[in-house]
């Protein structure tokens, strides 16, 4: 049996490795210019089959003529030519021609006395044509060749092939060509696992990372074979290997190279050939397997999605860019880091984000680190490498981060930070079509309000209580003094106790709870609340456990956790909870007033105004939309 983490080796360390032992060879198939062609690369040179044009043609509607018949020809000294011939656009010029003259410098006379500019192709009985310029030989004349030569190259060997050069090979007379061609086949392992589009039973998970491996390699034009999902079984899972390196030219086995007794992958390819690494020092990733069977790589790829998705693009993608494929290339950019970033020495580590431009600079928010967390990978438009050789990053430091996303993408981002809310995933759903593209970061309102006062963001949302019974106004005031700032509201919004049994504030001692975290208007609310009753915070069971949104409370509800919560309407409806109302609060977006010339921000600002943002608040429930769209100022 193979140990697991036998030596864990770098990144540049596997890098080197997987060069080294393989060669990269890619197969070659010949695929028909008709269909399946735009994308791939070339695997040879491709040479016109014929000259384009094939034979001398006219390159306007005239008369063909020779040009040794003009000279002389002015205005003062016309010169009728004693033989031409009509010609249209793509005619053939006929023996003994070299020139063609444009209609409109040629006066056509007939007997009839009758002029036409617009003549057709065969000259009439009786016409003459007369000149007042002279031409030189081959004006308005494609000669042959002029677009291509037969036996010209028309494209070298690693071109990807585009829409133009389609249309370019048919025309010079290809019908197929060859191309370089890469196989990778990938198996899912796991008991645990059920197929995409089932709803899984309690205790089994959907099987995605082949799905998103499969779209990662399409998308760098590999073919690829899903093979069905494999359950725990050494000789079923081996079974499968065997016949995935036969039939492909690399493999990837997901989910085998997780801890457990179930951890067949490493065994199975020492079985077949045998283990290059196990363990290389990334975050996410570290349990990546690095194999060779038949001279081919196998790679078993760890079981959590995002710790798949860093091995595929810092592994798997480098290898299949030396087959001659094309890789997607991010594009880098300087940015400045909203909050520090702790990394253990010897190990690169990936951190997703979200940036957006604010003003001339770029600011990167952190998304979770969690190798499970899918969303974060959804969420993010760039990721960060923190080097082995460094503990970490610090807030405010400007760090290189690369794009996931085209950087013209990049720039419709905008940054929300603060208070959660249902509301704002209907409001990016509604700005994506002006070119608007929403990252909200759930840091609760005041953590909103730091970020607003560091320009880390371009809108804070928040609802902060203050004593005197008024929202957000007065920590804005105390903790952004001399800021010009602009509140948009975006509703008046019921918050209250979410609970299975309808349970209202006061029947709160003694139940089990969960909490927003500290600073959020949420928990601003609920502290107020207790103190106005008289109530220790310390005497609510769960006071202390946090979450970071009102559907996590409502979740943590509805699965029987907790008895209650904190949180809106919305949330409550949405997974079908009872809801006692607390109060009405008043739920903003604050920004910089500087930020309402940003087109990205006059969008925002419009699609919450209108009429369509209202009715969805209304539909959503536990929200008043009289004061949806109003913008207060606050003057420094």
């Amino acid at each position: 049996m193979v140990k697991r983490y036998l030596s864990v080796i770098t990144l540049a360390e596997a890098l080197a490795l997987m060069e080294r032992s393989f060669p990269a060879v890619p197969g070659i198939i010949r695929v028909p210019v008709t269909s399946g062609a735009v994308g791939r690369i070339t695997a040879t040179p491709i040479f016109a089959r014929f000259s384009v044009p094939a034979i001398h043609i006219s390159a306007m509607d005239g008369i063909a003529a020779r040009s040794a018949d003009t000279r002389g020809a002015s205005e003062q000294h016309p010169v009728t030519l004693p033989d031409a011939a009509r010609v249209n656009t793509g005619n053939i010029i006929p023996p003994g021609y070299d020139a063609v003259i444009m209609i409109e410098d040629v006066w056509v006379e007939s007997k009839s006395d009758d002029v036409s500019r617009s003549a057709p192709t065969k000259r009439r009985d009786g016409e003459t044509y007369t000149i007042r310029k002279p031409v030189s030989p081959w004006q308005h004349i494609r000669p042959v060749g002029e677009d291509i030569g037969e036996s010209e190259m028309i494209l070298p060997s690693y071109h990807r092939i585009r829409p133009p050069d389609l249309g370019a090979l048919a025309n010079y007379g290809v019908t197929d060509l060859a191309v370089r061609n890469v196989r990778a086949g990938l198996i899912p392992t796991g008991s645990e696992l059920v197929p995409a589009g089932v709803m899984p039973p309690p205790g089994k998970v959907v099987e995605s990372n082949t799905l998103m491996a499969a779209a990662a390699l399409a998308e760098a034009g590999v073919e690829t074979h899903r093979y069905g999902i494999v359950p725990d079984d050494y000789d079923l899972i081996r079974d499968t290997v065997r016949l995935g390196v036969a039939e492909n030219d690399i493999l990837l086995v997901s989910a085998g190279s997780s801890a457990g007794t179930r951890d067949y992958t490493a065994d199975i390819i020492q079985d077949l050939g045998e283990v290059l690494a196990h363990g290389v020092a990334i975050k996410p990733g570290k349990p990546v397997i690095i194999g060779r069977i038949g001279g081919k790589p196998v790679i078993g790829l760890p079981g959590y999605p995002l710790a798949a998705a860093t091995v595929l693009r810092e592994l798997v993608l480098p290898l299949i860019s030396r087959y001659g494929l094309p890789v997607p290339r991010p594009e880098d950019v300087a940015a400045r880091l909203t909050t520090s970033l702790q990394s253990d020495i010897g190990t690169d580590e990936f951190v997703l984000l979200s940036v957006g431009r604010i003003g001339e600079r770029w600011v990167a928010v952190p998304q979770s680190r969690g190798a499970g967390v899918q969303m974060s990978a959804v969420r993010a438009n760039a990721y960060l490498q923190i080097p082995a050789r460094k503990e970490g990053a610090e807030a405010g430091e400007t760090v290189n981060v690369r794009l996931t996303v085209p950087r013209s993408e990049a720039e419709e981002a905008v940054l929300v930070t603060g208070s959660h809310d249902p509301a704002l995933d209907y409001l990016a759903d509604r700005v994506r079509p002006r070119g608007v593209e929403i990252h909200s970061t759930h840091v609760g309102s005041m953590g909103g309000v730091i970020a607003l006062k560091k320009q880390e963001c371009h809108a804070a949302p928040m609802h902060l209580l203050a004593p005197d019974g008024t929202y957000n106004t007065y920590y804005l005031e105390r903790y952004m003094p001399g800021a010009d700032l602009t509140l948009l509201c975006v509703a008046q919004r019921q918050q209250g106790v979410i609970s299975r049994d309808g349970l209202t504030f006061d029947d709160l001692l003694g139940r089990t709870f969960v909490n927003r975290q500290k600073g959020s208007g949420t928990r601003v609310l609920l502290d107020h609340c207790l103190a106005e009753r008289g109530i220790d915070p310390a005497s609510i069971p769960g006071y202390g456990r946090e979450v970071t949104t009102h559907l996590a409370v409502a979740l943590a509800v509805r699965t029987g956790e907790v008895d209650a919560g904190m949180g809106v309407y919305s949330a409550a409806k949405a997974l079908g909870l009872p809801f006692v109302p607390v109060a009405t609060e008043r739920y903003e977006l604050v920004m910089h007033r500087a930020m309402l010339d940003d087109p990205r921000i006059a969008a925002l600002v419009e699609t919450v105004s209108s009429e369509a943002f209202k009715q969805i608040l209304r539909d959503l429930g536990g929200y008043e939309t009289g004061e949806t769209g109003v913008l207060r100022e606050l003057r420094g």
